[in-house]
């Protein structure tokens, strides 16, 4: 079974960093943020003109923007007048959505204007509540129904093969029926399926110009191929929304797979390799396999095989507890399944329908342990910001301890990451953060689209003294005036990439040359070197490192 998360994964497990040889392009212009003066008038019409601009494109980011610099300038009257110029244009915003009926983008416009001090609840027509139920009347996946006293043989007839029939394939001089298959499973009467994104990828792949037509085929009747749609897909956690006119003959109930644990049974329904109607039983092997960059995943031993992908991973009393996506081809009991934790919070952006893009507030960071109790975890300790980005400006520092999510508590980087998810980009919520002093605050934070590559937003918005913390987990400080690409290791991270490969803190180290692979999703540096752990041997090292982690957030 073919998939870009598990190649990611095991490269991640095998090679961190590495001497290699690839294609690579150079090291593109950088972006470094020079921080506004706010004592200077000139910079502060800047600033607004600045905000005005960003407006026109992005009316949520300007209206967060205009909050922050009217909380900086309290006595400033065109920073208030910009705040409320915005607000007056969310709220027109607001009545035309809800004209159009897209009750979402009221949603999300009430939620924006409520979190910079708006009085929404007084000022819109509609409650926050009333739009909740606007939005999810019909969201698929709360059934309860089907779960009571059913059989597996009951269950299996709820799930489908997904067909992608793509037409003919010529090799060799001869045609062959080209076609991806895998599984799915009803999430609702009305005929709503739950299948992964690699299933039906080249139906909503902007790159892919063959031919491509979707169908589904009921468990009970495999030769009848019926018309289907995709209505959401999430390419990072391999999720997709697919809709058939047909009355689901059975309805999966979504279980919470925050009770089962290592050792408990597990059931996984499909059509592998096109064989309908099967099921493989097994265990959880393990319950945090990181191979999202937004989270970790169930590994199982239940027998899994191409054409599994998309199919449901249920408990004994028949609740969907993951969703099967992949297996290790060659490695017999390797295989893995997405919690179904990750699937609830998808469906409202699913429901929403497109693409879905995961948000985060351009920060870097791991679970935070008190050496003094054991493996208790204690929220997130923040590594590192960009310069300029979203947790840079909302007063988010280095060294902060994220604890809160719009209210929910945080204890671990996997929690911190469900937390984002529940939000879609453009969202402006509330962050608890604890200082260093052991004070808390709570800031406001907009919510970015969260690019393929988050390691190259940092090395082209930061000078490559800062952008390596993250990438590489090495921070340097200049060691000559004259030579700029001489450094001295100021601090390595513990664990990472420059740990593991035996640099500490105050060897030197002399940038040489720094390049990308073609996608940007690999940095490729050239260092010249003298560790302390080596007795300051001269080393010519070629260091490479993934730009995507899950520790960016």
């Amino acid at each position: 079974m073919k998939n870009k998360n598990i190649i990611r994964f095991l490269l991640k497990a095998f090679c961190l960093l590495s001497i290699i040889f690839v294609s690579c392009s150079s090291a593109d212009q950088k972006e470094v943020y020079i921080p506004v003066d706010y004592s200077e008038e000139t910079a502060v019409s800047y600033e607004i003109n600045k905000i005005r601009t960003i407006s026109n494109t992005d009316l949520y980011k300007g209206l967060w923007l205009s909050f922050l610099l009217k909380e900086k300038l309290p006595e400033n009257e065109k920073a208030k007048s910009l705040y409320d110029e915005l607000c007056e244009n969310c709220v027109q915003y607001f009545n035309e959505s809800k004209i159009e009926k897209k009750y979402f983008d009221c949603l999300y416009t009430f939620k924006n204007l409520s979190a910079t001090g708006y009085p929404a609840e007084k000022k819109l027509s509609l409650s926050e509540s009333e739009l909740k139920k606007l939005c999810f009347a019909s969201l698929p996946g709360s059934s309860e129904a089907s779960v009571k006293n059913a059989s597996m043989k009951e269950m299996i007839k709820g799930t489908v093969t997904v067909f992608v029939d793509k037409g003919i394939k010529v090799q060799h001089g001869m045609g062959y029926a080209d076609a991806v298959l895998g599984s799915g499973f009803f999430i609702s009467k009305n005929g709503y399926i739950i299948t992964n994104h690699h299933v039906i990828e080249d139906m909503v792949n902007k790159r892919y110009e063959g031919y491509s037509r979707l169908y589904i085929k009921l468990a009970e009747d495999p030769e009848t191929r019926i018309p289907a749609k995709v209505i959401g897909y999430d390419s990072t956690i391999d999720l997709a929304l697919l809709k058939t006119e047909v009355d689901a003959p059975y309805v999966f109930a979504l279980g919470s797979s925050s009770d089962l644990s290592v050792g408990d049974k597990v059931f996984a329904m499909g059509s592998p390799l096109g064989l309908e109607n099967t099921i493989t039983s097994g265990i959880i092997s393990s319950t945090d396999r990181q191979l999202f960059s937004a989270g970790t995943v169930f590994q199982i031993d239940a027998a899994v095989n191409s054409g599994n992908s998309g199919g449901p991973l249920v408990d004994s009393d028949g609740r969907v507890q993951a969703v099967v996506f992949a297996g290790v081809p060659n490695y017999q009991g390797l295989n893995f399944a997405i919690p179904v934790e990750y699937l609830k919070n998808e469906l409202p952006h699913l429901f929403e329908g497109g693409e879905r893009e995961h948000p985060w507030i351009e920060a870097f960071g791991r679970t935070k342990k008190n050496p003094g109790s054991g493996t208790k975890a204690e929220g997130v300790i923040v590594n590192y910001v960009i310069p300029g980005g979203n947790a840079y400006l909302s007063g988010i520092e280095e060294n902060d301890t994220i604890i809160c999510v719009e209210g929910v508590h945080v204890n671990t980087l996997t929690a911190l990451h469900k937390e984002l998810m529940k939000y879609r980009c453009r969202t402006i919520i509330s962050v608890t953060v604890k200082k260093s002093s052991g004070q808390e605050k709570t800031v406001k934070v907009y919510l970015s689209k969260r690019g393929e590559n988050p390691g190259y937003e940092v090395y082209r918005r930061d000078s490559i003294e800062n952008a390596l913390y993250p990438i590489l987990g090495m921070k340097l400080v200049t060691a000559s005036s004259v030579h700029k690409n001489q450094f001295i290791i100021e601090k390595v991270l513990k664990a990472s990439g420059a740990d593991e490969t035996g640099f500490s803190e105050n060897d030197p180290v002399e940038i040489k040359k720094i390049e990308f692979n073609a996608d940007r999703s690999v940095i490729i540096i050239q260092v010249y070197a003298k560790k302390r752990k080596k007795g300051f041997m001269d080393i010519n090292l070629g260091l490479s490192a993934p730009l995507d982690s899950p520790y960016y957030f």
